[in-house]
């Protein structure tokens, strides 16, 4: 007979493999790319000892002369802490005890919900990947007012709906950072950039900010930050030129093999990295391919985890829906990695139980947990090119 002992025993012995394994490679191509590792984690926090510039005790002289004064590397130290990252999983009790006597639709039960969360991690891992850490989603505009109530309009315009999907949950803070409310999503209109919540536009205004519910300042270190934090893993760049990576506007330009070409020897000629990976939107995707067809074909390449790729001199190229709109990211993964206190592990209670009853609720609910914090060693063997046009 099934119970939620049963349930328990098979979360731990079962799909928890499984689901580390497809969260660490299924949910996005360039998380697939990246290494993930143990190594620097000192605590609650990531410290990892860089080198930058080159070894100055290197020099040419005479026959009998002196020879050069030794200078050894030089280093800085990034430090960063652990973010808490986690997926969560409900089953109600109902569900449970109307599986109990088949195995086969118990195990459809469980193989549902753990696809329903490895689909919501990969929207949301994928989103923090391109963030800045902060967990902002979106930028509220002027809102249009009703002219009978002197109310504002529940339907909400954004800078951007790239970030919003119906169902979440989000925190709204306003102009001041002092937080208004906690809602849920209920539309997204894509085209005309708008949105609308479970308790509607009451106490928001323009300049408020949506972030996902609890996570403001609390997510990984993604390329926004990296490319554009002034403040990198505690290193100001400002005062550091080998943390600063390569940075064009294209000005709304069609994208040209001569630009691809052009970022990837800047950047091997700056830092002497090599470019391995390249992130777009589907949009400056679609561009390329429409002027690169005239002349040359663009070959396909499968990735690691699946998921394929347009090749461009054996540099995958992969779009992305949370790449910035005409943006185009020149990456090394090799400048990657994600630091981790141990891989994807179920939050267990004091007595070792996964499932544990939601208060008040005939319902069940299991959480994973990772400790992990991206880190990008080489900032300057990087680039971003924006303003692309696109298709």
């Amino acid at each position: 007979m099934i119970t939620t002992k049963t349930a328990d025993n098979v979360l731990k012995s079962y799909y928890l493999d499984v689901v580390s394994d497809q969260l660490d490679k299924a949910v996005n191509p360039l998380l697939a790319q990246i290494n993930k590792t143990t190594a620097d984690v000192l605590g609650k926090d990531v410290r990892k000892t860089v080198r930058f510039g080159v070894n100055g005790g290197i020099g040419a002289g005479t026959e009998d002369g002196n020879l050069p004064a030794a200078k050894g590397n030089r280093y800085a130290q990034f430090v960063t802490s652990l973010k808490n990252l986690y997926g969560t999983v409900e089953i109600s009790d109902k569900a449970i005890r109307s599986s109990a006597n088949s195995e086969g639709a118990f195990v459809n039960l469980l193989n549902d919900e753990m696809d329903g969360l490895v689909k919501s991690s990969s929207y949301n891992f994928g989103r923090m990947l391109f963030g800045d850490g902060t967990g902002k989603l979106c930028t509220v505009l002027a809102l249009t007012t009703a002219a009978e109530s002197g109310t504002a309009s529940e339907t909400i315009p954004a800078d951007s709906v790239k970030n919003i999907e119906v169902g979440m949950t989000v925190d709204i803070y306003n102009v001041s950072g002092n937080f208004v409310k906690t809602s849920v999503v209920t539309s997204v209109d894509r085209t005309a950039k708008h949105f609308t919540l479970d308790n509607g536009a009451e106490n928001v205004s323009e300049g408020c900010i949506l972030y996902m519910q609890g996570s403001k300042d609390n997510e990984i270190t993604g390329l926004g930050a990296i490319f554009n934090a002034p403040t990198l893993y505690g290193v100001n760049r400002a005062e550091n030129s080998w943390m600063k990576p390569v940075i064009k506007n294209h000005s709304s330009a069609a994208v040209s093999e001569l630009l691809m070409q052009t970022v990837i020897d800047e950047v091997e000629e700056k830092s002497g990295s090599k470019i391995n990976f390249i992130v777009t939107t589907w949009g400056v995707r679609r561009a390329l391919i429409e002027n690169l067809s005239a002349y040359r074909s663009l070959e396909a390449m499968q990735l690691e985890g699946g998921f394929t790729a347009l090749s461009y001199n054996g540099i995958p190229i992969v779009a992305d829906r949370f790449c910035p709109d005409g943006t185009m990211y020149f990456l090394n993964t090799d400048d990657f990695a994600l630091h981790q206190l141990c891989d994807w592990q179920w939050l267990e209670g004091e007595n070792g139980k996964i499932l544990k009853q939601i208060p008040g609720k005939p319902v069940y609910s299991a959480t994973l947990v990772k400790y992990a914090e991206l880190m990008c060693y080489r900032p300057a063997g990087q680039a971003m090119v924006t303003g692309i046009s696109e298709k």
